[in-house]
């Protein structure tokens, strides 16, 4: 699909954000809590990706996790753009799915893990990958050492992706 999207299919294009056009949404807005500001995040995303295709590099992952943590990303830029801040430490979850229903699935798997994590453990995640908080902002808003907070989120994320893996 993403071969004619290169070549300037316009219905491949639609395909493409028919299907993971809702995912980019929901990050944006989980994120930037604006449903407007969340739009065009979403819109400026799949016109990246149709007027420079190329910019995906299918080697280094799946196009959904690139498009997920582009939302991620742009989402935060846009936040920064209205509070100037500590930049945001960049971690990557692998995204590989084949469809929906897989993308559901692991969704609900990620929950369950997020809900027996320590309490501390997932307001660290939440701040971080929801609320587009830096680490250091984690840790002047919730009162931790920097380094507590640092080690609260590579603790979660391992024990997500080892969840996953199981």
């Amino acid at each position: 699909m993403l071969e004619r999207v290169r070549d300037g299919n316009q219905q491949a294009m639609a395909a493409v954000f028919d299907r993971y056009g809702g995912m980019v949404y929901s990050v944006a807005l989980r994120v930037l809590k604006d449903p407007g500001q969340a739009e065009d995040v979403m819109q400026e995303i799949f016109f990246q990706l149709w007027s420079k295709p190329d910019a995906f590099v299918q080697g280094r992952g799946s196009l959904c996790g690139w498009l997920m943590v582009l939302a991620r990303n742009r989402a935060i830029d846009t936040i920064r753009r209205r509070k100037p801040t500590d930049s945001p430490d960049e971690v990557v979850l692998p995204c590989t799915l084949a469809s929906d229903t897989e993308r559901n699935v692991l969704m609900e798997k990620v929950r369950v893990v997020l809900k027996d994590l320590p309490l501390e453990q997932q307001k660290s995640i939440d701040l971080a990958y929801f609320e587009g908080l830096s680490h250091s902002e984690i840790a002047e808003r919730t009162g931790d050492p920097l380094g507590t907070v640092k080690t609260r989120i590579r603790l979660a994320l391992m024990g997500i992706r080892k969840a996953l893996a199981a």
